[in-house]
C-alpha cells in the first residue's frame, strides 16, 4: 500500500507517523514545497521576541529521521496537479525536473494560507505575513534593523498580538490594528479581552481597534513608509499582517466537496468525497462538540490528531474522530488567558441560546505571598444545561484547567455536575471554596 502525503507540517507529519509506526506495509512518500518540516509556527513570536535563544527548537523531527524509517522525501516541491482518476500526483522537485508519484490512498496536508488584504500598496517592501519558517526569518531580519523604528500589526487575533508583544521586547514603537473592538474577539468576550487590552497598553502597545486598514504608502524606495487606514493615516517602518488564516484546498477543490469557506469537507475518518483521498489539518473541516457540527477550526493540536485519525484508517485499523473544542491559549508580558468551546458571543453568532456564571478570586488563600487574581466564565445551553464553553485569565498558571473543561464539552457535562465536582485544596495550589466551584454554583 502506496500513501502519498502532500504537506509535511503537523497534519501531515502525524499521518506520517502513524502510518511508519505501525502498519509495515505501508510505503509513506511526503512531498512538501518548503525547505523543512515540522515547523512549530506558534512559537516564531518567541523567536522574534528574543523569549528563547533561537529558531533552532522549533523544528521537532528532519526529513533524515523519516528516510531512515523508511519514507521518501521531496522537499522543495511544487504540486502541479493531481490525476485524482489514474490517482497520480505531478510535481515539480528540487532540481526543477517535472514528475510523478502514484499513490493507493493520497493525504491532503497543505494547511491554511494567509488572508491577504486587498488593498493598494500590498506587495510593498516591508510587507510582512507570518506563517512559514522563511516569513518568521524575514521578520526577524526586517525588525533587526536600526532603521525600523515603528512597526504595525494588523490583526489582533493570537498571533497578531503575539508578535506585537514580540515586536514590543525588540524596543520598537508598536501599533496594533483591528477591524474588531478588542483584541482577541474570535476567541474571548469583551469581559476577558478588556483584561488583555490593558495589559497590551501598560505594556506600551499602541491600540487602533475599530480601524480598518484601506492603504500602504511606500518612500522613494518603493518601502513601506506608511499605513492609512479609514480613520487616519501613521508614519510606519514596518507592517506585519496577521488578520488571519483560511484553508489552503487549491489542490483539489474542483474535484472535492468542500465547507462554506473552501476546506475539504471530510467524515469522521478523515476521509473526503474521493474514496481514496483523505485530507488533515487546516485545510480540513474538523467536528466541534461545542456546536454539535461541522465546522473549520484550525488549530495545530487539531492537525495532529487529524493526522493520527487519517493514519490509522489508511492503514486498515477504523478510528473515529471524536470531535474537538478549540482549546487555546496565551500569554502576553505574564498575563495569561485560555479558553475552549464557546464564548457568549460565538453562541449567539451560531444562534446557540446560552446562559453564563462568571466568578474572580484570588487562585490561593490570602496569605500566600505569592498570588494572583484568577477570573473565570463558564457557558452553558440554557435548554440542556450542558457545558458549551469556558474561559480563564490571570497572572497565575491556570491553563490546566481548561483540559478539564475541554473534556466536559466532549462528554456533555451538565453545569449542574460541575457543582460539586471533588476539586481538591492546598493552599500551596488553590483555594478551599475554588473558584471553578463557586462558578458552577452560582449558574441559575
Amino acid at each position: 500500500m502506496k500513501t502519498v502525503i502532500i504537506g509535511s507540517n503537523h497534519a501531515g507529519i502525524a499521518a506520517a507517523n502513524t502510518l511508519l509506526d505501525n502498519y509495515p506495509d505501508q510505503e509513506v512518500v511526503l512531498i512538501d514545497r518548503n525547505t523543512n518540516l515540522s515547523y512549530l509556527g506558534c512559537g516564531t513570536a518567541l523567536w522574534v521576541g528574543r523569549q528563547i535563544d533561537g529558531y533552532e527548537g522549533l523544528f521537532y523531527t528532519n526529513k533524515e529521521d523519516f528516510i531512515k524509517r523508511g519514507a521518501k522525501i521531496h522537499m522543495l516541491s511544487t504540486v502541479t496537479n493531481i490525476d485524482f482518476d489514474g490517482k497520480v500526483v505531478h510535481f515539480d522537485n528540487e532540481s526543477g525536473e517535472s514528475v510523478s508519484e502514484s499513490y493507493d490512498k493520497l493525504v491532503l496536508a497543505t494547511g491554511s494560507k494567509p488572508i491577504v488584504p486587498n488593498i493598494p500598496g500590498k506587495d510593498l517592501d516591508g510587507i510582512h505575513f507570518l506563517k512559514l519558517f522563511q516569513e518568521g526569518q524575514a521578520v526577524d531580519k526586517d525588525i533587526s534593523s536600526e532603521a525600523v523604528k515603528t512597526v504595525a500589526v494588523i490583526g489582533a487575533g493570537y498571533i497578531g498580538v503575539e508578535i506585537a508583544e514580540a515586536a514590543k521586547r525588540r524596543g520598537k514603537n508598536v501599533l496594533l490594528f483591528d477591524a474588531m473592538p478588542t483584541s482577541l474577539a474570535s476567541y474571548y468576550d469583551p469581559e476577558f479581552t478588556k483584561h488583555m487590552d490593558k495589559n497590551l497598553e501598560e505594556n506600551g502597545v499602541e491600540l487602533h481597534f475599530g480601524e480598518l486598514a484601506t492603504e500602504y504608502k511606500a518612500d522613494d524606495n518603493g518601502r513601506v513608509n506608511q499605513l492609512v487606514t479609514d480613520k487616519a493615516a501613521y508614519d510606519v517602518d514596518m507592517v506585519i499582517n496577521a488578520i488571519g488564516f483560511t484553508a489552503n484546498s487549491d489542490l483539489g477543490s474542483e474535484h472535492l466537496e468542500t465547507f462554506r469557506n473552501g476546506a475539504y469537507l471530510v467524515d469522521n475518518h478523515q476521509k473526503t468525497s474521493d474514496d481514496s483521498v483523505y485530507a488533515v489539518g487546516d485545510c480540513a473541516t474538523i467536528y466541534s462538540n461545542a456546536l454539535e457540527a461541522t465546522t473549520y477550526i484550525a488549530l495545530a493540536t487539531n492537525a495532529v490528531r487529524s493526522g493520527i485519525v487519517a493514519g490509522h484508517n489508511i492503514g486498515g485499523t477504523v478510528l473515529d474522530s471524536i470531535g474537538v473544542q478549540g482549546s487555546n491559549g496565551i500569554s502576553i508580558f505574564g498575563f495569561n488567558m485560555v479558553s475552549t468551546g464557546l464564548s457568549v458571543a460565538a453562541a449567539a453568532k451560531n444562534n446557540i441560546d446560552v446562559e453564563y456564571t462568571d466568578f474572580e478570586d484570588l487562585q490561593k488563600p490570602a496569605f500566600i505571598k505569592e498570588n494572583g487574581s484568577v477570573k473565570i466564565r463558564i457557558v452553558y445551553e440554557k435548554s440542556t444545561r450542558r457545558i458549551v464553553g469556558a474561559q480563564l485569565a490571570s497572572t497565575e498558571d491556570i491553563a490546566a484547567n481548561i483540559h478539564m473543561f475541554s473534556l466536559a464539552i466532549q462528554e456533555h457535562v451538565t453545569i449542574d455536575k460541575l457543582k460539586l465536582l471533588d476539586i481538591f485544596f492546598l493552599p500551596h495550589f488553590n483555594q478551599p471554596y475554588n473558584y471553578i466551584t463557586m462558578a458552577a454554583l452560582k449558574a441559575k
